[in-house]
């Protein structure tokens, strides 16, 4: 078991959700969005999402794309992503990538295996890459013992769910809303309609929902029925609206506030 496998069992023997936060490295610097990574580990995240900029994030919403690209616009990628995740795993912490295919595919899937694992990560999760495509990540990251997480969403047929579930480790990412990433002001029933049909197909892998989460009251109403949480839109934009040591410090006061959200949802 990977150390996302064994953060996410603790969780459910403790009664609870599990906390994921994403925050992209290289914004507003590479130094300053490692020491916000750090501060979410500190305050209490289970597994920190690290985002690897890319310059055309399609799937991404406009606060992620705002940070972002400033990222690519310093030459930040892949690489500095795995500086990212040691420093996780150097603090103790759980950390996979979220990025897309195609900087995984031109490093060298292989080479990136091998380079995740020296790092201390525990995996990826790959939004744009369909299991049925995956052969050489699902080859490379068995060899390496990484996890691999796919998404499904709300349109994914039944057929889909299975497929998908029996291809991922760790966890299946449940897009419960369709359209891009972003805060949002409700829940709504479509994430736990969602959990449910990968719960009721695939029982055995944890389902951890991504929504656009922005406070600890959303995070708890989650908390009730799914594995996990994952916030990433109102993490980034702490430091959007202070690039700098307040920013960090913002990072760590939400991520607390989350964390006690997941721990009071059950």
């Amino acid at each position: 078991m990977t150390a996302l496998s064994d953060v996410l069992a603790k969780a459910k023997a403790d009664g609870r959700a599990a906390l994921v936060g994403y925050l992209p490295v290289g914004f507003p610097s590479v130094e300053v969005s490692i020491e916000a990574i750090l501060a979410m580990v500190s305050a209490g995240v289970d597994v920190v999402e690290v985002g690897v900029p890319y310059s055309d994030p399609v799937m991404d919403g406009p606060t992620i794309q705002a940070a972002t690209e400033q990222a690519v616009r310093n030459g930040v990628g892949l690489r500095d992503a795995l500086d990212a995740v040691r420093a996780v795993a150097d603090a103790g912490g759980v950390a996979v990538t979220m990025g897309y295919w195609n900087q995984i595919e031109r490093f060298g899937v292989e080479r990136f295996a091998a380079a995740m694992s020296d790092a201390g990560g525990s995996g990826a999760i790959t939004p744009d890459l369909i299991p049925d495509e995956a052969g050489e990540w699902i080859t490379a990251s068995d060899a390496h013992g990484l996890d691999r997480v796919f998404l499904v969403a709300p349109s994914s047929t039944d057929a889909r769910i299975v497929s998908t579930a029996a291809a991922s480790r760790g966890f299946v990412y449940a897009t419960a809303v369709m359209g891009v990433t972003g805060a949002r002001d409700a829940v709504g029933s479509a994430a736990a309609a969602l959990v449910g049909r990968v719960r009721e197909l695939a029982p055995a892998i944890p389902v951890c929902v991504g929504l656009g989460v922005s406070t600890g009251d959303q995070a708890a109403e989650i908390a009730a029925f799914a594995d996990g949480v994952i916030v990433g839109s109102a993490l980034v934009r702490c430091l959007l609206d202070s690039p700098d040591a307040a920013g960090v410090a913002a990072v760590g006061a939400l991520t607390e506030e989350l964390a006690a959200g997941v721990r009071a949802g059950r």
